[in-house]
């Protein structure tokens, strides 16, 4: 790995059985997550992703490319919600290297450019 390299992961579309699916297997039944009558009820036009659901594709992307026990760090802040249909993205990006330690900026971007997790994680090379 170089300073600049980049890693994309393009998850499944979120779809409303992905947060059903989510929901029950997680324990995570909030109903901004599953019931669009709820939303509404609140001012939500409609349902969303779980946050922990968009940090596990993240997840993803770092153990696409790394072996779990290479991770040693992994960190992330939610900043936007992940809308039901959007196809996010997630990307990451060496930052810097030093003694076989990989520093990365990962995010996962939705494709009219908001991001809605941004974070870092620390990898090692072997």
């Amino acid at each position: 790995m170089n300073i600049g390299d980049t890693l994309t992961l393009e998850p499944p579309k979120i779809s409303r059985t992905a947060l059903a699916l989510y929901a029950g297997a997680s324990g995570d039944h909030n109903p901004v997550h599953i019931d669009i009558d709820a939303c509404r009820d609140v001012g939500i036009d409609d349902v969303f992703a779980h946050g922990m659901l968009s940090m596990a594709y993240l997840g993803r992307l770092l153990t696409t490319n790394f072996a779990q026990e290479q991770i040693r760090e992994y960190a992330v802040r939610f900043s936007a919600i992940t809308p039901v249909n959007a196809a996010p993205v997630c990307s990451g990006s060496v930052v810097a290297i030093k003694d076989g330690v990989v520093h990365l900026d990962i995010a996962m971007t939705l494709p009219n450019g908001t991001v809605t997790l941004r974070g870092n994680a620390v990898v090692t090379t072997s």
